[in-house]
């Protein structure tokens, strides 16, 4: 009897001792101890987590603008007429994309840009003229009506070529009366065609397309700076910053009003 007690005794104990040494229980985790507000108290919420900022939101920054630095040296001539002019109902702002001085380009058949702010069914007439020649370089009427905004001509579209050194003039016109061309709506400017600096070819050799207007503002090349970022708006003309920067850089030689 007695060593029948003395064995269950035995079992009981080292039946504790297992369950003690229990693999699960050993490695069953902790809880995380959460510090109970004391009475009165507000419990803090947790800090949110920082999410990075999305990619998109960096095309919210504001867009870099190009810096027209005239020629140096003091070329005559430059923008005339301009303003808002008109007879009857049709009165509109006509104005030569040009600076109020000689303007530079580096190629010899540049594109010329000019503005009408209302529409027109008057007849409008481009005219570029080589002072020391008899007879217009370049005459072109073109068709109406014409829309407003800005508009382009380009001297490769009618085989016109530049001579280098010479400042030509370049009108642009509505004629209101083609019996009467006292009462023509004038609006000009003036170009001349230089050769092209070493250091602005190399940086243009290896610029992407969206630099290549700084490049030619900074060089005070105005033609050529005004075209391509013209080019950029016209293939992109959803992109709002390329129109930021030619309404900046319009409003460096006093074409503010121009707009985007």
């Amino acid at each position: 009897m007695r060593s029948s007690k003395m064995a269950g005794v035995i079992f009981f104990s080292g039946l504790a001792a297992l369950i003690a040494a229990s693999p699960g229980r050993a490695q069953e985790p902790k809880q995380t101890e959460q510090t109970q507000p004391s009475q009165g108290q507000k419990a803090t919420p947790a800090a949110p987590r920082e999410e990075p900022e999305p990619q998109a939101q960096a095309s919210t920054a504001p867009a870099a603008l190009p810096t027209y630095r005239p020629p140096l040296r003091g070329a005559p001539g430059g923008r005339v007429g301009g303003g808002t002019r008109g007879t009857g109902r049709e009165v509109f702002l006509l104005s030569a994309l040009a600076p109020d001085h000689t303007g530079l380009t580096v190629h010899e058949q540049p594109t010329l840009y000019w503005f009408i702010s209302r529409p027109t069914t008057f007849p409008v007439e481009l005219t570029v003229v080589d002072p020391q020649g008899t007879q217009p370089v370049l005459e072109v009427k073109i068709p109406s009506p014409v829309q407003a905004g800005v508009h382009r001509l380009r001297l490769a579209d009618h085989g016109v070529r530049l001579a280098p050194g010479v400042a030509y003039r370049w009108y642009v016109a509505v004629v209101p009366d083609p019996d009467r061309r006292s009462r023509d709506i004038l609006a000009g400017g003036a170009i001349e065609r230089v050769d092209i600096p070493d250091e602005l070819r190399k940086k243009l050799a290896q610029a992407e397309t969206g630099a290549v207007p700084f490049l030619y503002a900074q060089a005070g090349m105005w033609y050529d700076a005004l075209a391509a970022i013209s080019e950029l708006v016209e293939a992109e003309p959803n992109e709002p910053a390329f129109r930021q920067q030619r309404t900046a850089l319009l409003a460096q030689v006093g074409l503010a009003e121009i707009g985007q």
